[in-house]
């Protein structure tokens, strides 16, 4: 089961990760004259990203194993 559990968590951190990063330029298209942000500040919002897509990751993997678990012991 941890098994399961950390190729789950990896692979919705990757998917969260790409969702996010194709969100990010349409979210500040909309916003006029931005010009290109520097080295630092796009490897800083680069780990932003995998931060958060870890995060949401890790609470998915939570609620999806706890769920089938649950499921599991009321099924007993």
């Amino acid at each position: 089961m941890v098994k399961a559990s950390l190729l789950l968590m990896l692979v919705l951190t990757v998917l969260v990760s790409m969702g996010l990063r194709w969100r990010t330029p349409r979210a500040t298209a909309a916003l006029p004259g931005k010009r290109r942000p520097g080295l630092l500040a796009r490897g800083k919002a680069g780990l932003d990203r995998w931060v958060t897509a870890a995060a949401i990751a890790a609470v998915a993997t939570i609620a999806i194993l706890g769920g089938l678990h649950w499921l599991r012991i009321l099924q007993q």
